[in-house]
């Protein structure tokens, strides 16, 4: 569903993505794994446009979109949950859903903020709070929550368990494994290998930008010498 090939982005005149390649199988979740600064985040920027690929290609559903501007590439059905957030501070919960709320789109299901408030309990008992109230899972939640409101075939998470409590951690899982259910697609950036270890299909591990594993959990639990050389803190 989604096709990057030989991806190479830059920040000024640093070098972070290197002839970067993987593919995310229709109805799967893809964990992309890597120390901090592997380029993990300018992976998913990198799939939105946000940074611009100075050379490969990104396609979408077998249409290229790395030439494309990041709101061209949404409406396609790519919804992205950045790893800070960016809530409305200032707006309700409600608000804020209302902000991200689009059309209905062909293959996707269409989210209403009751369904979203049974997936996020936390969220249906302060949907009149503001965004600064919430904790920092809360905002995450809602985070999620209002990129499901633009209907999305295809979702980028995060760092999504990235400095929230353990309890909510758990919660994150269960809702991946239900959106997976729901038929959505899903590309999570994570640090954390057992709670990718929870919610997904396969794995594609990077370091300095370039791609050192791709394959099943599986098969990555089975060699423990790649989790070492990558992972290990």
């Amino acid at each position: 569903m989604l096709d990057l090939k030989s991806i190479n982005s830059f920040y000024g005149k640093a070098h972070v993505l290197r002839d970067l390649s993987f593919e995310v199988p229709r109805g799967e979740v893809v964990a992309l794994l890597g120390r901090n600064g592997a380029g993990k985040s300018t992976t998913m920027k990198s799939v939105m446009q946000l940074v611009r690929t100075q050379s490969g290609q990104v396609s979408f559903q077998e249409q290229e979109i790395t030439s494309l501007m990041p709101h061209k590439i949404a409406q396609l059905g790519l919804g992205y949950v950045p790893e800070d957030r960016r809530i409305f501070t200032d707006l309700t919960v409600i608000e804020n859903l209302i902000v991200g709320q689009q059309p209905p789109r062909e293959g996707a299901v269409t989210w209403t903020q009751d369904m979203l408030f049974g997936l996020f309990p936390n969220l249906a008992e302060r949907r009149n709070n503001r965004g600064k109230a919430l904790s920092g899972g809360e905002q995450q939640m809602l985070t999620i929550a209002r990129t499901l409101m633009g209907n999305p075939l295809f979702l980028l998470l995060d760092e999504p368990s990235e400095g929230v409590a353990p309890i909510i951690v758990e919660q994150m899982a269960k809702v991946i494994t239900q959106l997976k259910s729901e038929g959505l697609t899903i590309l999570l950036s994570e640090q954390n290998l057992h709670f990718a270890q929870l919610v997904a299909d396969r794995a594609v591990i990077i370091e300095s930008g370039k791609q050192k594993y791709y394959g099943t959990l599986h098969d990555l639990n089975s060699q423990p010498e790649i989790r070492d050389a990558y992972l290990a803190a």
